[in-house]
């Protein structure tokens, strides 16, 4: 398996795959392909890596900025991540999750932002950080990975394009 960054060929590819992925999901809201277009044509999709079986894309993952309250910078989003429902559990997930926190480390990144599953996000440096859930957000979900901050200090929320 191999992990690039996506190219315009791939496009249609992780349209089909997150659907795909997402469609059994009892808390997916359906709409996740679109986000990750709307994420692109709004030029906002920072970082966005495929995983690569063969010539086959298999895995996704899209990382957008994000903003904090105070103003501070170099803030950003992940999600959605998806991989092919017939290779999931095989660590695709977790290797683009690796590279792409790599990256965000490689901009100088403040932190990390996602909703989601404590239990699995736990195991890649994310914390629970209700306190500091945007309006809108389950904050029992909302986690933040400090990367070049030690300790978050201000409520940071996802891209407008989230909300559209």
């Amino acid at each position: 398996m191999r992990i690039r960054p996506e190219d315009a060929n791939d496009h249609a590819a992780i349209y089909n795959l997150t659907k795909r992925a997402f469609a059994p999901m009892p808390y997916s809201g359906g709409n996740e392909q679109e986000l990750i277009d709307n994420l692109r044509q709004s030029d906002v999709l920072t970082i966005s890596l495929v995983a690569c079986k063969g010539p086959d894309v298999v895995g996704h993952i899209a990382f957008s900025p994000a903003f904090a309250a105070d103003g501070s910078e170099g803030w950003y989003a992940l999600g959605p991540v998806s991989v092919d429902p017939e290779l999931q559990r095989l660590s695709i997930g977790s290797k683009l999750i690796h590279a792409g926190i790599a990256l965000l480390n490689a901009r100088d990144a403040a932190g990390c932002i996602l909703v989601g599953n404590p239990d699995y996000y736990s195991r890649f440096g994310f914390r629970p950080y209700p306190q500091f859930a945007p309006h809108g957000q389950p904050a029992e979900f909302f986690m933040i990975l400090p990367l070049r901050i030690i300790e978050p200090q201000t409520v940071v929320s996802f891209h407008a394009v989230f909300s559209e």
